[in-house]
């Protein structure tokens, strides 16, 4: 089963991958290891918004580090034409746009990491940083990064 099926599979859909809006690109690659810029949870009219958990409740946030992860695995599908072509997910950043007592940062980002191993395996886990944020960019409760190993 491909990747794609397997996210299938499992109810998700990968958006087009969506174009910078600041002064970056998607993603570098340098040998084989592809570095994803970051990716907020926003597909079209699908938003999620807010501080976690005060306005944004914690699964809402799991939630919202998905789609963040979908709008990251959209830019890799771009990059090298399959996820099939990924080899090792090698590293995953997570910042969680938080109320100043939340302290459970890890269980936000466990939205992505979790579905991370779903899809891949054992090629899906990874190292890992979740980290609280005073704010993020347009007000979103969460933003992934990526760093990748690819087949040669």
């Amino acid at each position: 089963m491909s990747v794609e099926q397997k996210l299938s599979s499992l109810g998700f859909q990968l958006p087009e991958a969506s174009q910078p809006v600041g002064s970056y690109v998607n993603a570098v690659r340098s040998g084989n290891l592809l570095h994803i810029s970051g990716g907020l949870p926003i597909l079209g009219e699908e938003k999620y918004l807010g501080k976690v958990p005060s306005e944004c409740d914690l699964s809402t946030a799991q939630k919202a580090a998905q789609v963040a992860l979908l709008t990251r695995l959209a830019v890799i599908k771009a990059e090298i034409g399959s996820l099939d072509n990924v080899k090792q997910i090698i590293s995953l950043s997570g910042f969680v746009n938080a109320d100043a007592d939340f302290t459970a940062h890890p269980q936000v980002i466990n939205g992505a990491s979790d579905l991370l191993v779903e899809i891949f395996g054992d090629a899906g886990k990874h190292s890992r940083a979740a980290v609280g944020c005073s704010s993020l960019p347009l007000g979103v409760s969460v933003e992934i990064s990526l760093i990748i190993e690819i087949k040669e």
